[in-house]
């Protein structure tokens, strides 16, 4: 990876020419195995010189590569240690579990006290945000916890976006049209023209909304339901007297269903800026740049998910990684920088994150104007960040 080098497509947290600190920072390819054998990996970026570091920050994402996060050259400059790095389900989230992913999280922890870090601070973009929060609250490490466009959770976000007008979860073409935000009856308008939504309305699709990732959430623990309840009835089959039954038990008991998610881009805030307003333009980073087409086009959120993948990921209903769960149990020193001009996260959403948490130290901070992955405002946001550590931690 090249500071300043052209950015991937869709890889819009890479850093940018204008995010070189202007010195050269060592890098450290590393490679960790998990205590349940997964593959942990990144980059450890370390201030420029050989300068000594105490503190260290780590980040990741769920399904993202954060050994190249362009908040890594920018704190590494500023004295501290940042181990950028990826899950076990870097690049594919199919079957991603949160509670898993902490695992992993803490093995990153861990690795840095083993360097010697007096203090270690969780950094958490995007849905890494609500990764963080829950490896903090649930296993109780890191010491301080700082989210940078954080949203509510991935399932949260699921429930804001997934389309309420799929009437068969089996046809991607099939619509209730009354419950579709892309039907001119609904007030929607061919891009780029803004459309209307009248809240009545919208009152009813978000409850939609709801209603399907619960259908969805239901086939999900039925289909887990049947493996466990085979598992049960294989333990009374010997394979050697039947093995006809065991085979069949046994098949039952290992199935993974797998579910084809349709039409996950359809947020009426999108194309609506009367809700919810911020600074946001209209348009999705999602979306290239029609949510129309994303809708219905490759890609997208969620789309193809195992029962367990779905319901600990994107089921807003069933998944703990929420942080109106975990930020209670945050009690480490806080931090929250919000880009108001993010096109995903509204400002009311990152101000319930702050008013959820648990700790007494609680710091929020808007960047005005800036979008999601805080183009053109990253050196602001990454002193902020870097002063907020500086008062903290050695």
């Amino acid at each position: 990876m090249h500071l300043g080098g052209k950015r991937p497509f869709g890889l819009n947290y890479w850093p940018l020419a204008e995010d070189d600190p202007g010195v050269e920072i060592p890098r450290e390819s590393v490679r960790l195995v998990s205590p349940d054998g997964a593959l942990v990996r990144g980059l450890l970026w370390t201030p420029p010189n050989g300068r000594p570091w105490k503190t260290a920050v780590i980040l990741s994402h769920p399904r993202g590569d954060f050994s190249v996060h362009y908040a890594c050259p920018l704190l590494a400059a500023a004295g501290y240690a940042v181990f950028g790095f990826g899950t076990r389900y870097q690049n594919n989230d199919t079957d991603c579990l949160h509670e898993s992913c902490i695992v992993d999280v803490k093995t990153a922890y861990d690795e840095m006290i083993r360097r010697g870090a007096e203090a270690v601070v969780l950094l958490g973009n995007s849905g890494g945000g609500s990764l963080m929060a829950m490896a903090q609250a649930e296993l109780g490490i890191g010491d301080g916890w700082i989210g940078m466009a954080a949203h509510p959770g991935e399932g949260v976000f699921m429930l804001q976006v997934i389309d309420p007008s799929v009437a068969d979860e089996a046809d991607p073409f099939s619509t209730v049209p009354e419950l579709d935000m892309y039907h001119p009856d609904n007030g929607w308008r061919p891009w780029p023209e803004p459309c209307s939504y009248d809240t009545a309305w919208l009152a009813r699709y978000r409850q939609a909304q709801v209603e399907r990732v619960a259908r969805i959430d239901a086939v999900a623990k039925a289909s887990i339901a049947d493996a466990v309840d085979a598992g049960s009835r294989l333990r009374a089959v010997d394979h050697h007297d039947d093995p006809v039954k065991w085979r069949e038990f046994r098949r039952r008991a290992v199935f993974t269903k797998y579910h084809t998610i349709y039409r996950t881009l359809a947020d009426p805030a999108y194309l609506d800026l009367s809700i919810d307003p911020d600074e946001r333009p209209m348009g999705s980073l999602f979306a290239f740049p029609d949510p129309f087409d994303a809708n219905y086009g490759r890609g997208g959120l969620a789309r193809t998910m195992t029962s367990r993948g779905w319901l600990s990921t994107w089921s807003g209903l069933s998944s703990h990684a929420k942080l109106a769960d975990t930020m209670p149990r945050v009690t480490v020193p806080t931090l929250l920088v919000h880009p108001t001009a993010d096109t995903e996260i509204r400002v009311w959403q990152a101000q319930e994150i702050v008013a959820n948490a648990g700790a007494q130290d609680v710091t929020y901070v808007e960047l005005k104007g800036a979008p999601h992955y805080l183009e053109g405002h990253r050196r602001e946001a990454l002193t902020i960040v870097s002063e907020w550590m500086a008062q903290r931690f050695p």
